[in-house]
C-alpha cells in the first residue's frame, strides 16, 4: 500500500456476476476500495492502469483465461510484484499447478470457499505487505 492513510485496493477479474457483487459488496462494507472485471483481458488492463494492492483471479473465463492473465501480468514490472488469490471450481487438473509456477499467493475452490474464506486470505495477504 503506497501510504498509511489509503484504503487498500483489489480487483476482482471473474465473470460470475453474483460472486462479483457479493464479493464487491463484502469488502466495500469492510472497507477495500474494490474493481471489477468480468474477464482476463478487462482485468489485465484494469490491473496495470489501476495497480491494485491485490487481486482475486478466477480461471475460466470468457476471451482471456486466468491464466493467461496471470502470465501477462508476471510479464510487467509492477505486476511481477502484485498479490493474486486463485478462485476457481477447478482442482486438480494441472490449473493449480500452473498458478503456483506463476506465482500465485493461494488458490481457493469456490465450491469449498466460502465469502468469509476468502475475505480471511484477503486481510491475510495484506497484512504481509501491510
Amino acid at each position: 500500500m503506497n501510504s498509511q492513510t489509503k484504503k487498500p485496493s483489489i480487483l476482482i477479474v471473474d465473470d460470475e456476476a453474483s460472486l462479483r457483487d457479493a464479493l464487491s459488496f463484502r469488502l466495500t462494507s469492510e472497507g477495500f476500495v474494490v474493481l471489477e472485471a468480468k474477464n482476463g483481458e478487462e482485468g489485465l488492463a484494469l490491473a496495470l492502469r489501476q495497480h491494485p494492492d491485490l487481486i482475486l483471479l478466477d480461471i475460466v473465463m470468457p476471451v482471456v483465461d486466468g491464466i493467461t492473465m496471470l502470465k501477462n501480468l508476471r510479464e510487467d514490472k509492477w505486476g511481477r510484484e502484485v498479490k493474486v488469490i486463485m478462485l476457481s471450481n477447478l482442482n486438480g487438473d494441472g490449473k493449480v499447478a500452473d498458478s503456483v509456477i506463476w506465482g500465485t499467493q493461494n488458490y481457493l475452490v469456490k465450491s469449498e470457499s466460502g465469502l468469509e474464506d476468502i475475505v480471511a486470505e484477503i486481510h491475510k495477504q495484506l497484512k504481509e505487505i501491510g
